[in-house]
């Protein structure tokens, strides 16, 4: 495997190293205490009308029989993964050390499983993983006749199983549960909600209108599936897809397709937003009912936290027992060398970091049912600011209501009163191509350089506020309430395709006493302006940061990014500021 196929497994896989495993055939006498037995597997399953061969391994604790019963852990890859993945399979080891069944499998399309990438459609990849909770139920066998009877069951047929995993791995637990009621517990880490705002953001309100294509994170991805023929030599024929692209479902090729294209007339838009969102949680929430521990990453540019804070809301409003945290590494960094004290796959830290001890006691509450088990807070996020290990957690009943509110003045500032907008106008316009940069977006999953943040001059407008007189601590996603002035695209952005409508980015800087700026988490807020006549509104992803004494907090919009797709010709854009008549900027601000 290459280290960058490497990295990346480990990047979108959850688990953690552990101890000595035996691998025995099945049937073979279980080992001492303290050892497990790891027994390869395989599965054929009909998914998408198609039968599947699905590559497993089922980890068994020494002492587990139909007399003395566990429960289990069910857990996958990410993309571009296996079972065999250090991060992946370390997932089985480490529950299997805990006294849990685990049975970690190879997603559909990848390792030695077969049929096509689904981008983990619940009524694909969901079903496939509900047929393994069949085998954990004892109500059918592997291929070679394996049938456990050792899974603490509720009831005849239904196993008390859990799962766990991130990425490509999270996101599937959402889409079982959702076909499969039986799933007691989820963990979904660093994946995502909605994937047209993942891979198409538009965080404007209107979304019908497609919003601004992710372009780096989308194709290197979409490359590492279409790569498979020279990363798994021998593939099974049901992952070969003849009609399109190699080895994606034919809905997915589409949607590839309309978002290279850079052109998004009506009805391949509607069929791009239709099909990415009927793969995603946003569309299927509804049907999951077992407890969710929700584990986002604040260093995260593919799946930010706004979609972690989706995923919760919804879940909590509609009675499913819900918890959220914020911790530091996601997609963007720290996935190979986390922060002191934070939960590291690689030395498989769970009773000693504060996001393993949640997860053990999430699945100690829904799968062993202790009594008495503190699941934690509401909501913990991560601050990058203590020095302290072991108090880099904060905690609240709720995320953060946004709170204080800034004006867009006409010279420049960014002021607390609208009273001290100064009337005026300013321009900016954008090149042909990128002028603006916030990331490389594989650069932090692959270990490479990335340059600094910029932008040039003339290309972007800014908005900065005086020296702050305290410490300011920001936790949630921001809002911009903006309105821009481009005649050239008021004569276009009714046109049948969309992608003549304006495109700008929004972001947050930190500017020290010395002039150095920092762009917060490299993360920036793409639009495709509804309608250049009205005003609109900007949601900025969550952040968990402090502007510290002394600093000044920056709103720029910016032309563009070359992390992403832009605008169709030169459109000049004039934000013109009044006392009565300005934009805002409103953060979410956490007094301590």
């Amino acid at each position: 495997m290459s280290r960058s196929r490497a990295l990346l497994a480990a990047a979108i896989g959850t688990a953690l190293a552990a101890p000595l495993a035996l691998s025995v055939p099945a049937g073979a006498a279980a080992p001492a205490a303290g050892e497990y037995t790891v027994t390869a597997l395989k599965f054929t399953v009909e998914a998408g009308g198609r039968q599947c061969v699905v590559d497993a391994d089922l980890y068994r604790p020494a002492g587990v029989d139909a007399q003395h019963t566990a429960p289990a852990v069910l857990t996958t890859n990410g993309f571009g993964g296996s079972k065999s993945d250090g991060s992946t399979d370390a997932t089985g080891k480490a529950f299997a050390q805990r006294g849990y069944v685990g049975l970690v499998y190879s997603g559909l399309g990848f390792g030695k499983s077969g049929c096509l990438i689904s981008l983990d459609d619940p009524r694909i990849d969901g079903k496939a993983a509900s047929a393994l909770v069949d085998f954990l139920a004892g109500t059918r066998a592997a291929d070679d006749g394996t049938k456990v009877d050792y899974v603490t069951a509720d009831k005849k047929g239904d196993p008390r199983v859990g799962m766990i995993g991130g990425s490509y791995g999270g996101a599937v637990q959402l889409a079982t549960a959702s076909q499969d009621p039986r799933v007691d517990a989820l963990v979904p880490m660093i994946t995502w909600n909605d994937l047209t705002y993942s891979l198409d953001p538009q965080n404007a309100a209107d979304r019908d209108v497609p919003g601004v294509f992710k372009w780096q994170w989308t194709n290197g991805f979409y490359l590492m599936g279409e790569g498979q023929p020279l990363l798994v030599p021998s593939l099974d024929p049901s992952r070969i897809n003849k009609l399109s692209c190699l080895h994606f479902v034919d809905d997915a090729c589409e949607t590839i397709s309309t978002l290279n294209s850079g052109r998004y007339p009506a009805d391949r838009t509607k069929a791009l937003l239709d099909y990415a969102r009927s793969v995603s949680p946003v569309s299927y929430l509804k049907g999951v009912k077992a407890p969710t521990l929700v584990v986002q990453g604040q260093s995260d540019s593919l799946f930010n936290l706004n979609e972690a804070r989706a995923t919760y809301d919804t879940l909590r409003e509609q009675g499913t027992p819900t918890k959220m945290i914020w911790q530091s590494w996601g997609h963007s960094g720290g996935l190979t060398d986390p922060a002191s004290g934070e939960l590291n796959l690689a030395q498989g830290n769970l009773e000693t970091s504060y996001v393993g001890k949640r997860i053990l006691a999430w699945f100690d509450t829904y799968l062993r049912h202790e009594k008495g088990v503190d699941t934690g807070p509401a909501f913990a996020y991560y601050r990058d600011w203590i020095g302290d290990p072991n108090d880099t957690y904060a905690t609240a009943p709720s995320v953060p209501a946004l709170s204080r509110k800034l004006y867009l003045s006409g010279d420049g500032k960014l002021v607390d009163n609208r009273e001290k907008v100064a009337r005026g106008s300013r321009e900016y316009r954008n090149w042909l191509i990128p002028t603006s940069h916030s990331e490389s977006s594989l650069a932090g999953l692959i270990g490479l350089p990335d340059p600094a943040p910029h932008d040039t001059r003339g290309t972007y407008l800014d908005w900065t506020t005086e020296p702050l007189d305290r410490s300011t601590d920001v936790v949630g996603a921001p809002k911009a309430t903006l309105k821009v002035i481009s005649p050239r695209t008021e004569r276009v952005q009714n046109s049948d395709d969309a992608a003549d409508k304006l495109v700008l980015f929004a972001k947050l800087y930190d500017v020290a006493p010395d002039g150095t700026k920092t762009l917060v988490h490299r993360l920036v807020s793409p639009v495709r302006v509804p309608d250049v006549t009205r005003p609109f509104t900007v949601t900025l992803p969550g952040i968990v940061h402090r502007y510290e004494k002394g600093h000044r907090i920056q709103f720029v919009i910016a032309a563009s990014d070359d992390a992403y797709g832009g605008n169709k010709g030169v459109k000049p854009v004039t934000v013109s500021s009044s006392p009565e008549d300005t934009g805002t900027v409103e953060l979410p601000v956490v007094t301590e």
